[in-house]
């Protein structure tokens, strides 16, 4: 979704900033890697545990001479011990993980709410949808991995550890042999993650033709020809794309998980059969080396399984990262302010000064700018705010409200310039119900002894007492047409009780009937308790109650009536 201008959608806001310094360890609160510490330790414990049973399984093999009963007693104390290791390794990791997840999930929900509305528009729902369900699972994924990968590991580093007791010449070629072919294991992975990144890009455009499936169904139901090219030309290709690219990718790891076995059997290959002809290797170290090979053989197919797990949590992190989602906002409080105290009603002016907001240009090379705008509003009047469509009406509400921040000049209420240290502040003045409004079940954030009671007051009023029920502040449905829909909209708006109210073609969805009572009893009544009220409205036959009229023209404004 591109930034709104009035009824139009165009991308047409500033750039988002880099914030390139993202890295996964950025994402793990810090109280987590207590618990991460203490988990790689349980885990290297238990590779410990593991070789050692290793060498104990060999000794007996190889050393008639050696006390069967202290073998005996050895194994069965390695076997309890390692046992206890890995699951208070696995213990440890797993809560690491849903820490870390939970962490993850609420503070890309924070970044969300604390981002610039321009930039969350140029973002698009779709992206920011996508991150929130498909790259949130995909790394909550890799970080349930991480408990197998590094016991894995651990088990790994412990067999080297006691090959290399037996013969460090020897481990020095095994280490050698495996890291050429990890390297040519390497080359062949990164194809894959090209595909990878190419199908994950290919999921941006597939949620985006999603959404408008969900929010176009009555115009593709009523139109045969659109329906069916909407399927044809906008779903069918996108999915076999992504379907194309995500099993391009698997082949691509299948080839380098193939070429790793290959590895690994040939290296079990070479120590049975080539080594003891190139160096003299006794039957304990010859034993023991197969031995450990075998041992290790699921850990390192585990670990390279994860891997295109990583491959894909790591084509998330960056889209996570490509958001572009504000992270020193995300670190703020959400209502703290240096003006927190200051009383919302107690204003008398609202000044713009040199005010303007100017969209990107498009293709064609043409831009939209709004202002600049000199504009004063006065508690406890009634503006109504007209013009055609593109004019700017509803980026100027948006600026009106703090949700864009002007790009040149000023907004100041009572003289304090609002900026980034008192826009919360600024918020609490404002109720406002915009055309693309949101409908929450509950009225959230508006906890009080009498919500119940003052909600349903405003529900009679607003002749909806008969369809919806409020209890303990949620509704009973939300589930109307779209004007009833925009009535409880209002009903939010009203237990608000904010100093502003905006309205945004409001009584557009409205019959004749409440068109009338919107205009003609509610907006006087929350005038006669002091509030001031922005209408955006077409409906002239009322512009006669508001305290003034004001026209924009493109941007600009023309007219102002008094």
């Amino acid at each position: 979704m591109g930034l709104r201008r009035d009824d139009d959608q165009v991308d047409r806001s500033p750039a988002a900033p880099n914030d390139a310094g993202v890295n996964l360890y950025s994402l793990v609160p810090a109280r987590s890697w207590g618990i991460a510490v203490f988990a790689v330790a349980s885990g290297l414990a238990g590779g410990a545990f593991g070789a050692a049973l290793i060498a104990v399984i060999n000794t007996t093999l190889n050393d008639a001479r050696a006390s069967r009963g202290v073998l005996a007693a050895s194994f069965l104390g390695l076997v309890v011990s390692r046992a206890a290791a890995n699951a208070a390794a696995r213990l440890f990791l797993n809560r690491f993980t849903q820490e870390t997840l939970s962490h993850l999930n609420c503070d890309l929900t924070r970044r969300v709410l604390a981002t610039p509305l321009w930039q969350l528009e140029r973002v698009g729902i779709a992206r920011i949808l996508a991150t929130l369900t498909h790259d949130v699972a995909m790394l909550g994924w890799a970080a349930q991995n991480l408990p197998s990968v590094t016991v894995n590991l651990a088990v790994i580093s412990g067999c080297a550890v006691y090959l290399g007791w037996l013969s460090w010449s020897s481990l020095l070629v095994l280490t050698a042999v495996m890291a050429a072919g990890a390297l040519i294991y390497r080359l062949l992975i990164r194809r894959a993650y090209r595909y990878l990144q190419r199908a994950r890009d290919t999921r941006d455009r597939l949620f985006q033709h999603f959404r408008a499936l969900t929010e176009g169904t009555k115009e593709l139901k009523l139109h045969d020809a659109r329906r069916e090219a909407f399927f044809t030309k906008r779903i069918a290709p996108t999915a076999e794309a992504l379907q194309r690219d995500a099993l391009t990718g698997v082949r691509h790891h299948i080839v380098a998980d193939t070429w790793s076995q290959l590895l690994f059997y040939g290296l079990i290959g070479g120590i049975l059969f080539a080594a003891p002809t190139v160096e003299a290797m006794g039957a304990k170290t010859l034993t023991g080396y197969v031995l450990v090979m075998l041992y290790v053989m699921n850990p390192v197919w585990s670990v390279m399984d994860a891997w295109s797990i990583f491959a894909q949590a790591r084509v998330s992190l960056q889209k996570v990262q490509d958001l572009g989602l504000s992270l020193a906002a995300s670190n703020r409080s959400t209502g703290g302010t240096d003006q927190g105290s200051a009383e919302a009603d107690g204003w008398e002016r609202l000044e713009f000064e040199g005010v303007t907001f100017a969209y990107p240009a498009d293709s064609e090379g043409r831009a939209f700018v709004l202002g600049p705008l000199d504009f004063t509003l006065k508690r406890g009047e009634l503006v109504f705010l007209v013009g055609g469509n593109g004019s700017g009406k509803s980026t100027f509400m948006k600026v009106l409200t703090g949700l864009y921040t002007p790009q040149t000049g000023q907004i100041r209420l009572d003289g304090a310039a609002i900026a980034d240290h008192n826009r919360e502040w600024y918020y609490r003045h404002f109720s406002a119900v915009f055309t693309d409004f949101y409908l929450f079940d509950t009225l959230l954030g508006l906890d009080s002894p009498d919500l119940d009671q003052r909600a349903g007051h405003y529900l009679a009023q607003l002749e909806l007492d008969t369809k919806v029920r409020i209890s303990d502040g949620a509704l009973s449905t939300t589930a109307l047409s779209q004007g009833q829909r925009k009535r409880l909209a209002l009903l939010t708006a009203f237990v608000e009780d904010r100093a502003i109210y905006i309205f945004d073609e409001w009584a557009a969805d409205q019959d004749p009937h409440y068109r009338q009572i919107f205009y003609e009893r509610l907006l006087p009544e929350l005038k006669g308790r002091g509030k001031t009220i922005v209408v955006i409205s077409h409906d002239d036959r009322y512009y006669h109650l508001g305290d003034r009229v004001v026209k924009l023209d493109y941007g600009k404004l023309v007219r102002e009536q008094g």
